[in-house]
Formats: C-alpha cells, structure tokens, sequence
C-alpha cells in the first residue's frame, strides 16, 4: 500500500515538473510571451458592444468611440469621455446627436468641447494589461478621474494594438508607437498642449507611461506635461516575474526565483523588458537638467495580489536618486522616510520628495486591491492635486 501511494506521489511529482519545464520552454517564444504578458486575447466584455458606452454605465453620448490612426496605418480603438458636468450643459445638443462609433469624431460637439475650451484639461489614460477600454473597474475609474473638476477634465483612452478592437499584435516597441501616436494625436489634433495633459497609468499602463514621457522629455524640445499618475506600478518585467502569480494565485517565474542562476538565465529569453526604472530615472534626470517643471504620483494598495507594492517603494527610490548629485542608497531613502513620511492610520501613509523642479509623490494605502483602487477618491484628489498645481484651476 505504501509502495502504491509513493508510486502515485512520485508520477504526479514528476508529471508537474514536466509540464511546468514544457510551460518554461513555451515561455521562451515571443508568440507564448505576448499572450502571457499583455493578457490581450482576454477581452472581458465579450458580451458588450464598446460602441455602446451606455453599456457602461455612461449616458447617452457621454463617450464617442472613435479610432485613431498610426503612421503605419493601423487603427486604434479609443473613447473620448466628457466629464458630466460639462455633458450637462450641453445635454440637449450632446442627446441628439447620432449614437455609436463616429468615423469623424472632429465633427462631433464633444470633440469641440474639449478643442475649443482653452481651460480644458485632459487625462490620457493608459491601461493595463487584458481586457478592453470597457473592462472591469476602468469605467468608474474614469468617473473618478473627472470628478475633481466635473465641467474641465476630459479622458481619452485607448486600447493598444491587439487589445480590443485595435488592429496588430502587441509588443514593447508597438506599445510606445501607440502611446506617441495619441499623444501626437492630442496636441496637433485636439490642439491641446502638453501643460493641459495629465498622463495616468495602470499596471502595465505605468510602464507605457513612463516610457511616453521618457521619449517626450528627450525631443528637442522636449513637452512638459501637467504631471502624471501612476497606479500599481512595476520596477520591470523581470523583476516583476520573479514575484508575479496570475489572478494572485498561479506563479510564472516565482518558483525559480530562489535558484538566481537558473533564473537569470531563463530572464534572458524575456523580450518585452518595459525597464521603468531605468526610464524614470532619465526622465527625472531630464527635467532636473534643463529645468523644467514636473509632478509625479506613485500609488500602490498594500494589499495588491498582482503586483507587490515594494515594486513602487524601488521606482521612488529610482525617481528621487536621480534628483541628487552622486545619487542616494535606498537605505538612505529609507530612513529619510521614517522621519518625514505623513501616517494616514488605516489609509496608508505618503511621502513627498521636492526640489526646486519637481515633486515625486509615494501614496502606500493599506487597501484598495489591485482594480479596485481606481475607482476610489485617492484617486480623484492625485488628479485634482496634480492639475491644481499646474496652472490655474479648472472649474
């Protein structure tokens, strides 16, 4: 009897290692890599229409679903969201317009609302991986977005090549092109200037955001933007793989982490590295060498399943190094942390890292998931913090 179940134990056991060594093996194509990263075959609404935004919880005409075009001709799903105060204002004419997508949004009464309004502020929402820009909690997330100033703050969001409805596959370098294109989009189209723009990412959102504006404060001359938010961010892909369970549950790398050689190697075979913290220290860097003005807010819920919250702790420490000559351990960050940081009780606690340029924000709250936290009013006030500091008010 004991023989048998020792034989039993021994076949699963290594039945396991067998399909997790075929999982390491599948992992090192970019095809598996892809759907494994971006989650993007992973709609979410597949029983909803995204031209019907009222599907959503929005009313009618609140959101024109529209598409945006990239230099290599591939089409970009996107809404365009009025924040309701502004809406009703304008309701009667907003209501009777057609419903549905628009294939030219420029002659829609929203899209001039947010050209012609030289007080208009617009949040350019980067989300993350899996589903659409309908998916989950990004609806009220952008609800939350916009209630700070209910008649100023627009949002645009999009999905990236291969989310969605939008055309391609997608990878690292695709990304930043749709990231760019928007931005491009926003500017020379909408005529809405970088200092009017507010960046916002989540999950893997943050790490296009930090890439768009890394490449942004690089041209000549460089945009300075109104600032930017970022929700459940993460230091890279390999970092993050290395603590990653998908749902909260199922691990990726993380068992192999304990065995470093053998895990650096198999690190190698990653092709999309989104390395943020790299680029936040250049663009940090950037803005303190020529003087420009920028804010930054990180944000992570303690009690995020999906990415562990010491992820945003590592990019602060990346953010504020590259404010000081010579640079700063973390051990050092640390203990200046100890001493200045506000402790909010049961909401978290925050730090703030100023210089003469600049303001790096860190909001550790005790709660508030991986999802969830968007829809929640820390939210609202990043936003209304941010903008309020920009310029003058909205609203």
């Amino acid at each position: 009897m004991v023989s048998a179940v020792f034989k039993y134990v021994s076949f699963s056991a290594a039945a396991l290692v067998a399909l997790y060594a075929g999982l390491l093996g599948l992992l090192t194509t970019s095809f598996f890599q892809a759907h494994v990263v971006y989650l993007h075959q992973i709609q979410m609404t597949w029983f909803k229409d995204l031209d019907v935004p009222e599907l959503f919880g929005f009313v009618r005409n609140q959101v024109t679903p529209f598409a945006i075009t990239t230099p290599a001709g591939e089409s970009l799903y996107a809404w365009h969201i009025l924040p309701i105060e502004l809406y009703r204002n304008h309701e009667t004419a907003l209501i009777e317009e057609p419903t549905g997508f628009v294939s030219d949004v420029t002659s829609r009464l929203a899209f001039k609302l947010l050209r012609d309004d030289p007080d208009a502020r617009l949040i350019l929402h980067l989300h993350g991986a899996a589903g659409t820009v309908g998916s989950g909690y990004r609806a009220p997330n952008y609800r939350a977005l916009s209630a700070g100033s209910p008649e100023k703050i627009h949002v645009l969001t999009f999905d990236y090549r291969g989310f969605g409805r939008s055309k391609g596959t997608p990878s690292e370098r695709g990304i930043r092109l749709d990231a760019i294109t928007v931005v491009d989009w926003i500017t020379q189209v909408a005529s809405i200037p970088p200092s009017r723009i507010l960046i916002f990412g989540q999950s893997l959102g943050t790490a296009v955001s930090i890439a768009t504006l890394e490449h942004y404060a690089s041209q000549s001359p460089p945009s300075e933007f109104a600032g930017a938010v970022l929700v459940a961010p993460f230091v890279d892909v390999p970092s993050l793989v290395a603590t990653y369970r998908v749902a909260g549950s199922i691990p990726i790398l993380s068992p192999l982490a304990t065995f470093p050689p053998l895990f650096k190697y198999l690190s190698t075979f990653i092709r999309d590295r989104w390395p943020s913290k790299d680029r936040i220290e250049k663009y940090i860097q950037a803005n303190e060498a020529d003087g420009r003005k920028y804010k930054l807010t990180l944000i992570h819920a303690e009690d995020d399943y999906d990415i562990p919250w010491h992820h945003t702790q590592i990019l602060f420490w990346h953010a504020v190094k590259a404010t000081v000559p010579g640079g700063m351990s973390y051990e050092d960050l640390e203990k200046i942390k100890h001493d200045s940081k506000t402790d909010l009780a049961a909401a978290g606690s925050v730090v703030e890292w100023r210089t003469v340029n600049g303001v790096i924000r860190e909001e550790i709250l005790k709660y508030g998931l991986h999802d969830v936290i968007m829809g929640n009013p820390v939210i609202t006030m990043a936003v209304m913090r941010i903008l309020e500091a920009a310029g003058p008010s909205p609203g």
